[in-house]
């Protein structure tokens, strides 16, 4: 999220006042800009998960990354034969934990009478999240299409330090647990930095927890980011989709050069859904083998929080 100078947040709240829309207080999740490398409250790590297992797995950590690195590319081409709907709402909070204003946007990922894949927007209401001097950037934008679905494939795993943590449980599913780091942070690209957890029958992404990187720090176009989880279930009895992401803590823009130090207490949601298979004469492959359009789900499913 970055923010807006005082006189054009003073503006848009004069434009939004005029035509009867509530005020705001706003941005993504939490942050500390007195410090470039602490800028963010990050959520409470894995709450509620089991207790964590720190022996060594049975296979080499280095053979399960690459294992479930070739099936999240598996996955990867699986989902871009599918359409869905992506629901995603910002919003901000004040102290009382009322929503203060809002971004909202509905959009269906589908193909057009080509086969080529595309977004159409289904529902954007005007964002009120400009009332308190904050509005979404680009980056936040492509965070919520590309981020937080966070796929991990074969072609990805040069960018990141991936270091094996245990094993652990989400509900009654067991997992291997990973943290991820870029090794190296390049223009114009976006990288996640936080926890994975990958299932350890299927080898994929089950749990994502983290934040995208870089953060912008510098005063007067500070461009900051939240802290956000991803759950995954299985739709077609063989891969695990995205459905719903949250997050939610505080930003802190410094200020200065014609902006104000500000805090704002930011929560977000995403939601993935109607998952469909797109076309009659498209294959989709599982270890090797073609799978058809219909799956059974299993029944150990990592459960998301209360969507609200």
């Amino acid at each position: 999220m970055v923010q807006l100078r005082p006189w054009i947040a003073a503006a848009a709240f004069a434009a939004f006042a005029f035509v009867g829309i509530s005020g705001s207080n706003s941005s993504l999740l939490g942050l500390k800009s007195a410090a470039a490398q602490d800028t963010f409250t990050p959520m409470p790590l894995d709450s509620g998960f089991g207790p964590m297992n720190l022996s060594a797995p049975a296979i080499p950590p280095e053979q399960i990354i690459q294992r479930f690195a070739a099936k999240e590319t598996e996955f990867q081409d699986a989902l871009n034969h599918y359409t869905y709907r992506r629901t995603a709402r910002v919003d901000t909070l004040d102290d009382e934990n009322k929503v203060t204003g809002e971004w909202y946007e509905v959009d269906d990922v589908v193909f057009d009478p080509t086969g080529r894949r595309t977004e159409k927007v289904v529902d954007a209401p005007p964002s009120t999240l400009e009332n308190g001097g904050i509005m979404m950037s680009p980056s936040d934008l492509h965070d919520i299409e590309y981020g937080y679905p966070f796929v991990l494939t074969t072609a990805d795993l040069p960018k990141y330090n991936i270091k094996y943590v245990g094993r652990q449980k989400v509900d009654e599913l067991g997992c291997y647990v990973f943290d991820v780091s870029p090794k190296v942070i390049e223009k114009h690209q976006r990288y996640l930095d936080g926890r994975i957890w990958v299932d350890s029958q299927d080898l994929q992404i089950v749990v994502t927890d983290g934040r995208m990187v870089p953060d912008d720090t510098k005063r007067g176009q500070e461009d900051l980011h939240p802290p956000f989880m991803t759950w995954r279930q299985q739709i077609d009895g063989h891969y695990w989709f995205p459905v719903y992401t949250k997050g939610e803590g505080w930003l802190h823009f410094a200020g200065g050069y014609g902006y104000m130090a500000q805090d704002v207490h930011i929560r977000d949601v995403v939601k993935y859904s109607d998952y469909k298979r797109f076309g009659s004469t498209s294959k989709i492959f599982y270890g090797g083998k073609e799978i058809d359009n219909a799956g059974k789900p299993q029944n150990q499913q990592p459960q998301p929080p209360p969507q609200k």
